[in-house]
């Protein structure tokens, strides 16, 4: 029955029957069964919470908001029973955490949901079903229309993410607010707020206050490609104060985001070690914030004073985000200045391990221990693996799948994010058509292209990738409508991967449904590479 309904879906679509951009819902949903005609909102039109439930109640109001803003329709929201005409609210305890049905009728919404999350992601896909209108902040005076339609939906993946680079380039709160509005639109719900780097410490932390008086300031920025080695002479800096997280968090929660603070570590820290030289294996040498991109080999060492400096570090941090992961980094640090230092050969020997790579495993498995301890979870790039997993870790595999792979195999919560699908830095097309970026060639079907179910792993070894994860790194992204255009349309495939369930690729149709949502884009003014979308 399901596979005759897959096909009814696939038949409905290529052969044109309803209108091209009817059910362009992205990411699609597990099943849309096609209905005709459609619901019309009138300003007596009625929104009900059956029962009394304070989440779905606050998504309600969301969606009288957005008519407010869009179409000019004041409508209130009340508590009440379920009625053959109106919009409707309503839970269903059997449904899971992010799911939901979406019922739309000429004479009824109904939208029914175990949490505020599912109600949330159902009125997404019932904006989809609305003229791109919906997304406008100037009024229209047309009366907004919803296609009548069955949806029973849930996501493939608890984690759908994105994560962006402050640290190279610091972007205001403004913006970082509009990004998760961006990617609430689409059903990602983690951002990894990329948050320190060697040409930046974007975070403020009041026992080290030189983390932002010096950290955050590099006295020049490269320009042109790396080869030219070609410098602006102009200082760059900015940081996020204390409360200007508290902000961002807060407005995250609202759109059912969660995010995840990255605090680099032990490598990718010359930032810091410009403020506080003592932390380095060379404290009497005079460090200052990076100014060309690469990698570093100026990295933390792993004394007592430098774990007592991060474990304060990290206590501020974890007092500020909510969410269950803290990210730690780990990748790309480099082991020349360990092997040159008598403190870090000592300390091998003391603790009889075999080389660096197990001083690295040491010094994470000291971090995580400690963000353990404060009853969170570790998360850290696929590095971490090097010289012994840590036992309470989960892993974020950048480095193609095989880091993923190795961690799933030693039952270790995986997500995904290989460079080759999802560094979104990359080009996305002709280098010749398109601005400066850091290299690569990444168009929207490679994007699409990847499948997080993969033949290496067992069925029980597979349960640990719960989600995938696109990243724009930000060397050559200086603003944010090149955030923007380097994101979008790419993080639409990212969406597709992580919530809509496994089926078969089909590029084509989903292109077709990415061309209908350009309005939407556009209503919503997002900056976003129109090359594979002509």
């Amino acid at each position: 029955m399901k596979s005759f309904f897959l096909l009814l879906v696939t038949f409905c679509f290529s052969e044109g029957l309803f209108a091209q951009n009817s059910y362009a819902i992205i990411p699609q949903p597990e099943k849309l069964i096609p209905a005709s005609g459609s619901y019309t909102f009138q300003s007596n039109s009625t929104v009900t919470v059956v029962g009394s439930n304070a989440e779905l109640t606050s998504v309600a109001h969301l969606l009288t908001d957005q008519l407010k803003a869009a179409f000019g329709l004041s409508l209130t929201v009340k508590p009440g029973t379920m009625k053959s005409t109106g919009i409707f609210f309503e839970q269903n305890n059997q449904l899971g955490e992010e799911a939901y049905q979406l019922s739309v009728t000429p004479k009824k919404i109904a939208i029914q949901s175990k949490t505020g999350k599912g109600a949330f992601y159902a009125l997404q896909s019932l904006f989809q079903l609305m003229p791109s209108q919906i997304f406008s902040v100037t009024t229209s005076n047309q009366k907004p229309t919803a296609l009548a339609c069955q949806i029973e939906d849930a996501p493939r993946f608890s984690y759908r993410g994105l994560m962006l680079d402050a640290g190279r380039h610091f972007y205001s709160v403004a913006f970082i607010k509009h990004y998760i509005d961006l990617m609430a639109v689409y059903k990602l719900n983690t951002f990894h707020w990329h948050l320190t780097e060697d040409q930046g410490w974007r975070i403020e932390i009041k026992k080290y206050p030189l983390l932002t008086s010096i950290s955050s300031i590099r006295k020049e920025s490269m320009v042109g490609s790396y080869g030219d080695m070609k410098f602006d002479k102009t200082p760059y800096g900015g940081f996020y104060t204390q409360e200007d997280i508290k902000e961002v968090v807060a407005y995250a929660s609202k759109k059912f985001v969660t995010i995840i603070p990255e605090i680099e570590m032990p490598g990718h820290s010359q930032a810091l070690l410009a403020a506080y030289p003592q932390l380095g294996c060379n404290p009497d040498k005079i460090y200052e914030v990076a100014t060309k991109w690469g990698v570093s080999e100026d990295v933390l060492c792993p004394r007592e004073e430098t774990f007592t400096f991060m474990q304060d570090v990290l206590s501020e941090v974890m007092n500020l985000f909510p969410g269950q992961y803290i990210h730690i980094g780990g990748d790309e640090c480099p082991k020349k200045q360990w092997k040159e230092s008598r403190f870090c050969q000592d300390l091998i020997k003391k603790l009889k391990l075999k080389d660096e790579h197990e001083l690295q495993s040491y010094f994470i498995g000291r971090i995580d221990q400690f963000i353990t301890s404060k009853g969170k979870k570790m998360l850290g790039w696929d590095e971490i693996l090097e010289g012994g997993l840590s036992p309470n870790a989960m892993v974020m595999s950048w480095r193609g799948t095989a880091g993923g792979i190795e961690a799933a195999k030693l039952n270790h919560d995986v997500v995904m994010s290989p460079n080759n699908f999802f560094y979104l830095d990359y080009y996305q097309a002709d280098p010749k058509t398109q601005p400066l970026a850091i290299g690569g060639n990444l168009p929207l079907s490679k994007c699409y292209s990847f499948e997080p179910d993969l033949p290496e792993l067992t069925a029980q070894e597979a349960k640990h990738i719960v989600g995938v994860q696109a990243n724009v790194w930000t060397e050559y992204i200086a603003t944010p409508a090149y955030a923007e255009y380097m994101t979008f349309p790419r993080a639409l495939a990212l969406s597709e991967i992580g919530w809509s369930p496994k089926r078969p690729k089909n590029y084509a149709e989903f292109l077709k449904r990415v061309k209908s949502s350009k309005a939407t884009m556009d209503a919503l003014k997002i900056n976003y590479c129109n090359e594979d979308l002509k």
